[in-house]
């Protein structure tokens, strides 16, 4: 479903979200269509994401919705095929989507759980890369957006799953910056959004009461101002705690 584009700063640009069916990614996906772009957006949810796009087009955006299981085996370059039949170049694109693994003792992590993480947050990652790699080539200043964690720089007991996948997360993304840099005007960025009010947040924090931190649109309001900047690649920011209101 899509409405009459706002204009704005993104008027005419393509951007894809992948976890917009809520939190964060939901915020971003909405800013970014405030702002003038038609976005792609990505989840699992098919339900959830018509409700995204709903609030989209009543804010009079535009959307479309490409519900995907971003770990199953050629997914992700089946969806690459079919956003880049109807759109030759994209402009703008956000990697969200993340699994948070059970918060324990290096030596207590299962497996399953640890392969889980390195699946979405690290393969899914390059594999969103390599299939839409030549689309962001053929636009006239793409951004890649890459939503980090701080336990990716900074170790911190119990939560070596989640910190060693965003670890790689943020490895594979400086890299691709440094490759690219010199050969297009792709540039990337990566935002650590810091404490902010999520489902994620909510079980790692369970007692955590969820006003005391910021909300996602405010995360979602810099990562669109970001789209819409030129900036020195790879490029990284905290969204400050300061930030932090309800």
């Amino acid at each position: 479903m899509t409405g009459a584009a706002p204009a704005g700063r993104l008027a005419g640009k393509i951007a894809l979200v992948t976890g917009a069916s809520r939190g964060i990614g939901a915020a971003t996906a909405r800013a970014l269509a405030a702002a003038g772009a038609h976005v792609i957006l990505v989840a699992r949810t098919t339900r959830d994401l018509e409700v995204v796009e709903q609030a989209i087009f009543d804010a009079g955006g535009s959307a479309t919705i490409a519900p995907c299981d971003l770990t199953e085996p050629d997914a992700i370059p089946r969806l690459a095929s079919a956003i880049t039949s109807r759109w030759s170049a994209l402009d703008v694109l956000v990697i969200n989507a993340a699994v948070l693994p059970v918060l324990t003792p290096v030596w207590q992590i299962e497996p399953r759980d640890l392969n889980r993480g390195l699946l979405l947050n690290v393969a899914a990652t390059q594999a969103l890369i390599a299939s839409f790699h030549a689309a962001l080539r053929k636009s006239s200043g793409a951004r890649v957006i890459g939503v980090t964690s701080s336990v990716g720089a900074a170790p911190r007991a119990y939560w070596g799953a989640y910190g060693a996948s965003k670890a790689a997360f943020d490895n594979l993304l400086t890299a691709y910056a440094q490759e690219v840099a010199a050969i297009s005007p792709i540039r990337v960025a990566l935002v650590d959004p810091g404490a902010t009010r999520t489902a994620m947040r909510a079980r790692a924090y369970p007692g955590e009461d969820p006003a005391s931190v910021k909300p996602p649109e405010t995360v979602a309001a810099r990562i669109a101002a970001l789209a819409g900047e030129d900036f020195a690649s790879p490029y990284r920011e905290r969204i400050d705690a300061a930030l932090n209101k309800s």
